[in-house]
Formats: C-alpha cells, sequence, structure tokens
C-alpha cells in the first residue's frame, strides 16, 4: 500500500519494524530552562515600582468611564424594528404574554372551524 503519486524509493516497509505489542521509539525530549528571567510583572504594567497604585487606579478609572460611555451608546442607539419589538416583548408581563396565547389560539381555531365549513365536512 503505497502513495502512486510519491517517490517509489520511500517505501513505508523500507525501515526495520518492530513486533507487535512493542512500544513506538519515543522522541527525544527537550529540556525546559530553570528560569525565564526576571521577576514577575503586572500585565500592563510599565517598568516602575510595584508600590505606585496611583497609575493602577487611574487605567481603572478609565476604563470604568469607558465601559459606561459604550453603555449609555448601546442604550441610545436607534435598534430598529426588530429592536422595537424585542423591547416590547420584554416589557409585557406574563399575564399579557398569555393572553396574547390564548387570543392566537382562539384565532387558530376559528380559521380551522371556516376551513372545515368550507369543505363540507
Amino acid at each position: 500500500m503505497g502513495n502512486i503519486c510519491g517517490k517509489s524509493e520511500s517505501d513505508n516497509f523500507s525501515q526495520p519494524g518492530r513486533v507487535l505489542g512493542s512500544a513506538p521509539p519515543q522522541p527525544e525530549r527537550s529540556s525546559v530552562p530553570a528560569s525565564v528571567g526576571g521577576p514577575p510583572r503586572t500585565l500592563g504594567g510599565n517598568s516602575q515600582k510595584p508600590s505606585d497604585n496611583s497609575n493602577a487606579e487611574e487605567a481603572r478609572r478609565r476604563a470604568a468611564e469607558a465601559a459606561e460611555a459604550r453603555a449609555n451608546a448601546a442604550a441610545s442607539k436607534s435598534t430598529g424594528k426588530l429592536g422595537t419589538q424585542l423591547a416590547a416583548q420584554k416589557k409585557q408581563t406574563r399575564n399579557d404574554t398569555l393572553k396574547e396565547l390564548s387570543n392566537n389560539e382562539i384565532r387558530q381555531r376559528d380559521a380551522d372551524e371556516a376551513a372545515n365549513a368550507r369543505i363540507h365536512n
């Protein structure tokens, strides 16, 4: 069983085989360096002292302001027809939803009765 498009010299059976049930040869393992280097650092931090928390507080404040601005922009953005329908559906109470389903069911039954009357069943 060989590859008809490949070289005929690189046959699967050209290398010596192994006994059935024996483990395949293990690949060589590389060593992991003992230390990567340097003291641990906080992501996003600069090379200043870790005791200086004013930059971290400033970054938190800016992130909070940006998140609040995104939330306000999303709330004021027009969502179109589907968005208004979704907002109306979210405002519905459980009773309103049940009434709507009941009305739909009644309309469906009336339509079925009218179809049966037309075909004289």
